[in-house]
């Protein structure tokens, strides 16, 4: 994953209409997709900025996972993930160097995306989404 490129940053949100005004009307970045990925119990929002995507992300029910790790926040920070060409094969090259994974195999994510996340206790605290992007 050396030199692997920042796919996007996510972010948890409260509320995300205001969120998005924010980041659209205000800051001016361009939505790129809206969509509700409900095997992860969430509505996402993409946000262009430059190469990259910020990601806001709604829990759909506020006894998701993702709502817990928001608490009481108005925003919190989730995850960064950076686009791989070969999930499958990054994925065995991380277990073979002995970092912890969440998911074994890839996963079906936001915007067509194959995801998987490599866990924090391997990661500096830090929770990694590694993405390939549909063809």
């Amino acid at each position: 994953m050396i030199d692997a490129p920042l796919d996007h940053i996510a972010i948890v949100v409260k509320d995300l209409d205001a969120t998005v005004a924010l980041y659209t009307e205000t800051l001016g970045f361009s939505r790129v997709y809206r969509e509700i990925v409900a095997d992860q119990d969430v509505e996402a929002v993409g946000l262009r900025a430059g190469d990259a995507v910020i990601e806001l992300l709604r829990p759909l029910s506020e006894d998701s996972p993702i709502a817990k790790f928001r608490g009481d926040a108005a925003t919190k920070l989730h995850h960064t993930a950076y686009r791989v060409d070969d999930i499958r094969a990054e994925l065995a090259r991380l277990k073979a160097a002995g970092v912890r994974l969440i998911d074994d195999e890839p996963r079906p994510g936001a915007h067509g995306n194959t995801i998987a996340f490599l866990h924090p206790k391997s990661t500096g605290g830090v929770l990694i989404e590694l993405c390939q992007r549909s063809v």
